[in-house]
C-alpha cells in the first residue's frame, strides 16, 4: 500500500504538531519515523489512521490495483490496515484469548484462522500472554505492548504502524520483534511505519528513514546497509 501526505497540517492552539508539504511511502517500504519528543511522530499516525483530523491537506491510500481511498472519507482502508498506538487500542478487562477472539471477529476470521496467525508469534509471546487467566489489565507494560503488537498483525495487514514498538520489551523479545517486523515485510510486502527513539533497532531494520523536527520533515534518507546511521547520530548529538 502506498501512502501520500499532501498539505498536511495539524495544531494545537499555537503548537505546530505536523506541517507537512508533500510526504510519499511506497508500497513494501518500512519506514523508521524518529525525532526528538513533540515531533510530530505520535500526531502524524494518528492523522493517518483518521483518529485526529487534519487542519488542513490529506493522507491517501492507494493499494497494489491502483484503488486510492482517503481514510477520512471511507471505512475500506481499515480492512487492509494494522496499527498499534498505545495502550488505549486494548479492551483490558478481557483476556488475551478474548481480546484476540474479539479482533477476529472484528476482522472476520475465524476461530481457526485467529489461532493459525496466533502460533506464527508463539516464539514473541514467550509463554507469557495466552493461557495466564488473568485480565489485560494484570499483564506488565511489555506484554500488554505484545498483544498490542500481535493484534495488530492479525488480519495480515497491507499497512502496519506500531508507535514505538521497542518501549517496555526486554532484550530478547526487541530482538524477535526485529525479526517478527522483517519476516512479515518480506513475506507479504506490506508496508510497514514504526516510530521509535531506539535508534539502533531503528536504523537496523528500516529500509528509510525520515526525521521529523516540530512536526516538519527535515531528513527523508535511504537506509541501505545502515547508510542513515552516522547522519541520525550527528543529529541527535546536536539537538
Amino acid at each position: 500500500m502506498k501512502i501520500e501526505a499532501n498539505t498536511l497540517l495539524k495544531t494545537f492552539g499555537e503548537k505546530v504538531a505536523v506541517d507537512i508539504d508533500h510526504y510519499e511511502i511506497g508500497a513494501g517500504e518500512l519506514i523508521g519515523l524518529v525525532g526528538n519528543n513533540g515531533a510530530g511522530k505520535t500526531t502524524l499516525f494518528r492523522l493517518m489512521l483518521d483518529l485526529l483530523k487534519a487542519d488542513n491537506g490529506t493522507v491517501t491510500y492507494t493499494y497494489d490495483d491502483g484503488t486510492t481511498v482517503n481514510p477520512a472519507e471511507s471505512e475500506e482502508w481499515k480492512n487492509h490496515t494494522g496499527a498499534y498506538i498505545d495502550e488505549g487500542f486494548l479492551i483490558d478487562f478481557l483476556t488475551a484469548e478474548e481480546y484476540f477472539s474479539f479482533i477476529g471477529k472484528v476482522c472476520a476470521l475465524t476461530h481457526e484462522e485467529v489461532d493459525a496467525h496466533l502460533a506464527k508469534y508463539e516464539n514473541f509471546m514467550a509463554g507469557e500472554i495466552l493461557g495466564q487467566k488473568k485480565l489485560l489489565r494484570d499483564f506488565s507494560a511489555g506484554n500488554k505492548h505484545k498483544v498490542g503488537i500481535i493484534s495488530a498483525l492479525l488480519n495480515q495487514p497491507q499497512l502496519l504502524i506500531l508507535d514505538e514498538p521497542f518501549n517496555f520489551l526486554d532484550p530478547s523479545s526487541q530482538n524477535m520483534l526485529k525479526h517478527v517486523l522483517t519476516e512479515y515485510n518480506n513475506e507479504t510486502g506490506a508496508t510497514i511505519i514504526i516510530s521509535s527513539h531506539n535508534l539502533a533497532h531503528t536504523i537496523d531494520i528500516s529500509s528509510r528513514i525520515t526525521l521529523l523536527e516540530h512536526g516538519h520533515i527535515i531528513k527523508d534518507m535511504p537506509n541501505s546497509d545502515h547508510s542513515a546511521a552516522a547522519e541520525l547520530e550527528e543529529y541527535f548529538m546536536r539537538s
